[in-house]
């Protein structure tokens, strides 16, 4: 199973990227963990400095946007 963190305030851009997360390993199939991280300490222990940021098994794989629909599908897929 996938591990995926999205590290933000709870801004719309972090929510956005959790429910297309959400939706693009519903639609895969594929099974998934989703924890969205909030704490700031710990956003930057990954080294983000602009969110949302997004890590899959403990690596981060993207930081600063809302990423698009066909990097999601990729991460999944991985």
């Amino acid at each position: 199973m996938k591990k995926f963190k999205v590290l933000g305030g709870g801004c719309r851009n972090c929510e956005v990227t959790a429910n297309a997360i959400t939706q693009a390993a519903r639609e895969a199939g594929v099974e998934i963990e989703l924890v969205k991280v909030t704490d700031m300490a710990e956003i930057l222990g990954f080294g983000v400095m602009s969110t949302p940021g997004v890590v899959l098994d403990g690596k981060v794989v993207h930081a600063g946007s809302i990423p698009g629909p066909d990097q999601i599908r990729a991460w999944v897929r991985e």
